[in-house]
């Protein structure tokens, strides 16, 4: 997925570039609103991420555009460095999808720009799932981090589309007992804490840089989580250790 980014600040393009590679997507520099326009005209972006300072304008070409435009629904991230309440309302008014204050949180980031892209998809074409390199493809059953394949059994494979479906969102026992095995958490619980010890397993693709990790929280289940500073050993415990409380 191809991602436009009209950042003139270098530092800021080279944070959001890593974070968007890291991310399995492709970013595409412009510094000029004059070479994103003529892009935008010639080729298909799935997301476009703007930095502005100052409150956009009636002469503004970018946000003319965002106001303007017709029959585009690509979605558009504006960052800004400055946090104002007014500039965020002003810049959504505008035709922006989202506001980020930067400095950011790259889990953050990644987090709103994955959320802007899935909301975008027309929801009958939910057969994919695109996530931090990771991808999903529910009618041949494959699952891969950046081309390379990833093998998982049925019952694996339903149970990363449930995680990845909804990243950051904490899963009930009772949910994945009843999606997956039809049954309740707890005639499948110590099932249910196998198969998520052996996917954790499986999407640790290089221990020393975790992407994912699947949290566990006790009363809430479990929840994917994009990984910030992740230590080696973080999703290697023994599926004793997450047994119910």
């Amino acid at each position: 997925m191809k991602i436009a980014c009209y950042l003139r600040n270098p530092a800021v393009y080279t944070q959001v570039k890593e974070a968007l590679m890291r991310a399995g997507l492709e970013p595409v520099h412009f510094t000029t609103e004059t070479d994103l326009l003529r892009a935008l005209r010639r080729r298909g972006f799935s997301l476009i991420i703007i930095d502005i300072t100052v409150a956009p304008g009636s002469d503004d070409n970018i946000f003319s555009w965002l106001n303007y435009r017709s029959g585009d629904r690509t979605p558009t991230l504006v960052l800004s460095p400055t946090r104002s309440a007014e500039l965020a309302a002003l810049t959504l008014d505008s035709g922006a999808d989202d506001f980020l204050v930067r400095p950011f949180e790259v889990i953050e980031f990644t987090a709103r720009v994955n959320a802007l892209i899935r909301r975008s998809a027309p929801t009958a074409s939910r057969r994919t799932i695109e996530y931090a390199g990771f991808s999903l493809n529910r009618e041949s059953t494959r699952f891969s981090y950046q081309g390379t394949p990833i093998n998982l059994t049925p019952r694996e494979f339903s149970m990363a589309w449930l995680f990845f479906s909804s990243p950051g969102v904490y899963i009930s026992r009772d949910t994945i007992g009843a999606v997956i095995w039809s049954t309740d958490s707890d005639i499948a619980g110590r099932t249910i804490e196998q198969h998520v010890y052996k996917l954790r397993k499986k999407l640790q693709i290089d221990p020393n840089r975790p992407v994912v990790m699947i949290r566990t929280a006790y009363n809430q289940g479990y929840r994917l989580e994009l990984c910030k500073e992740a230590s080696p050993t973080s999703d290697t415990a023994d599926p004793d250790d997450y047994l119910p409380a």
